[in-house]
């Protein structure tokens, strides 16, 4: 069966924002470029820029809703955050944090360890895995979840980098441990990706509004897209066709 991409996204800053693309050239295990390359460390997190750590030093959408409603733009070193309740903010993560904490600060719940600080670790994005990561997502399985709640749904819900098509509902799930060619490139499927509350924000208004939780409840999990490597690299076009090797 061969399905294609319907969708390129690179979340610059970790759960600070998405970005739509219309192609990406991606390089054996890398991230995607601009794909977490910073994440904003919390005031109680030990998290220093040295090496890769779990998310749970970082502020995100799970712990902050209002988080899930940004979108991003990065132009070079510059990034532009734009958000319903907020100005737009360009900057640079690197040199200009205390603008970007202080546009943040409103977005934060009163009771969650506030935002501190901006890190990067050179030579990889910030993914959730502790491998340097791409994540897949399969709209037929988020047109199920649709299906189940009654109701639409964004996709950026789930903040996955490919969005594929033309495979039945958790297909991606058999995936796990092949190999998949994507227009010159081939990555390899590593693992299943467990989803948190994040999920269950609205990427429009930053209110929680859906229980996507509860929703893959009923087919006996919690996971939503896979996550894999970059084995061969090359680009990837909105369009391009994805099979199994």
């Amino acid at each position: 069966m061969i399905g294609s991409i319907t969708d390129i996204w690179r979340h610059p800053i970790k759960s600070h924002g998405r970005e739509r693309l219309d192609d990406v050239t991606l390089t054996p295990g890398q991230t995607m470029p601009g794909d977490r390359v910073w994440a904003v460390a919390h005031e109680a997190s030990k998290a220093d820029g040295t090496r890769w750590v779990p998310c749970a030093n970082f502020s995100r959408g799970a712990k902050a809703p209002q988080l899930m409603a940004i979108s991003a733009r990065m132009e070079g070193g510059q990034v532009t955050l734009r958000h319903p309740q907020r100005p737009d903010l360009s900057f640079d993560p690197d040199t200009q944090q205390d603008e970007f904490l202080k546009w943040v600060s409103p977005l934060m719940p009163a009771d969650r360890a506030a935002s501190a600080r901006i890190i990067r670790v050179p030579g990889r994005g910030m993914t959730d895995s502790p491998f340097p990561s791409i994540s897949l997502c399969n709209r037929a399985s988020h047109r199920a979840v649709e299906q189940k709640l009654g109701r639409d749904l964004s996709t950026c819900r789930w903040r996955g980098n490919l969005w594929v098509d033309g495979f039945p509902l958790w297909e991606e799930f058999d995936w796990v441990g092949r190999d998949l060619r994507i227009g010159q490139t081939v990555l390899r499927v590593k693992e299943r990706i467990t989803r948190c509350l994040a999920t269950t924000a609205n990427p429009e208004t930053g209110e929680r509004d859906a229980d996507t939780l509860g929703a893959l409840a009923h087919w006996n999990h919690q996971d939503f897209g896979v996550y894999a490597e970059v084995l061969r690299g090359g680009t990837i076009n909105v369009g391009d066709e994805v099979q199994l090797v």
